[in-house]
């Protein structure tokens, strides 16, 4: 079992967290091209990983994970993000839930410690899947747009 602790202290916090790397996302050159998205978008996009992140790494399958970032990869082909900008975005959404779980998650027990490596461990394997599959949907947006 994941630390459901930390999952719930994450979406309980999903709010927060997403104003934060929003404000990351508007600020920073390497990500300059999501200033293109919409910002309703965007935040809700940000603010649907963060609060559903247990439903993302407990039931969601990898079918799920493709249909849904493959989805945005496309949309942000569309909408004129380089896909370098996309691939950091994505990574900066899961730097920004490490920092979070460094700055609030107290572990008291060698469970819990045990449960934060399996959480740390199912979350790197969650994001390779959306950066994969982003970048996916980004390709095929891509080439839509040429021909």
């Amino acid at each position: 079992m994941i630390a459901q602790r930390m999952i719930d202290l994450i979406e309980v916090h999903s709010d927060q967290l997403a104003k934060g790397l929003i404000e990351r996302l508007l600020n920073s050159e390497k990500m300059s091209d999501m200033r293109k998205v919409p910002l309703p978008e965007l935040q809700q996009r940000v603010y649907e990983i963060y609060h559903n992140l247990s439903d993302w790494l407990e039931t969601k399958t990898e079918a799920d994970i493709e249909r849904w970032f493959t989805a945005v990869g496309t949309r942000r082909a569309a909408q004129g993000v380089a896909l370098s900008h996309l691939v950091c975005a994505l990574l900066a959404v899961k730097e920004n839930l490490w920092d979070f779980l460094a700055r609030e998650a107290m572990l008291d027990r060698p469970l819990e410690v045990y449960q934060e490596i399996e959480l740390l461990r199912l979350m790197d394997q969650f994001f390779d899947r959306a950066v994969y599959y982003a970048a996916r949907g980004h390709e095929r947006g891509s080439r839509a747009l040429a021909s």
